[in-house]
């Protein structure tokens, strides 16, 4: 018996894979209980759009050779922080001092949910995946949802600072 006439070619299907590590951050720019060191237990959704063809799409193992050693090695038990943070070169000249060995998870940014979608969503699209959106829990209750238009205009407005022209201001 062979499949249905809609399995038969191509289509696109979303496959949903479930992540999750720990790591710690703070928000330096906020005036709350954010802006001291903490951590959380992140959960990640990731969407997958994939071209069916035929029975076959992809095994669900692809996704995980990638991105769970990924986010292994340079999340999980790490410090996500802002290089702009002011704490940041205290704990580097720490590092420094004592060969300490703790693992720095570098943004240009302030390390919020939505900055850490992006960042993870660009992370996930070099590795050759084509991603519908990236569903990232910093808490119990509270679930970011970045979708593949968010990272589009995200990285517009990224390319457009980029090539910005700096200014020098003579004295």
């Amino acid at each position: 018996m062979g499949l249905p006439q809609r399995f038969e070619s191509e289509r696109v299907m979303i496959i949903k894979k479930e992540y999750k590590f720990y790591a710690a951050h703070r928000n330096a720019q906020l005036s709350d209980k954010c802006r001291n060191l903490h951590g959380h237990r992140y959960g990640i959704v990731v969407h997958f759009e994939v071209e069916r063809d035929g029975a076959l799409s992809t095994l669900f193992g692809d996704f995980d050779a990638k991105i769970e050693p990924h986010l292994k090695e340079h999340y999980d038990h790490g410090l996500m922080i802002d290089v702009n943070d002011p704490l940041f070169p205290y704990l580097q000249r720490y590092v420094e001092e004592t060969g300490d060995a703790l693992r720095f998870n570098k943004f240009d940014v302030p390390t919020t949910v939505e900055n850490l979608a992006y960042k993870l969503f660009c992370e996930f699209t070099e590795f050759g995946f084509r991603i519908e959106r990236v569903e990232v829990r910093e808490t119990d209750t509270s679930v970011i949802s970045y979708t593949r238009e968010d990272w589009i205009a995200d990285s517009r407005r990224a390319a457009t600072l980029a090539e910005a022209p700096t200014r020098i201001e003579s004295l």
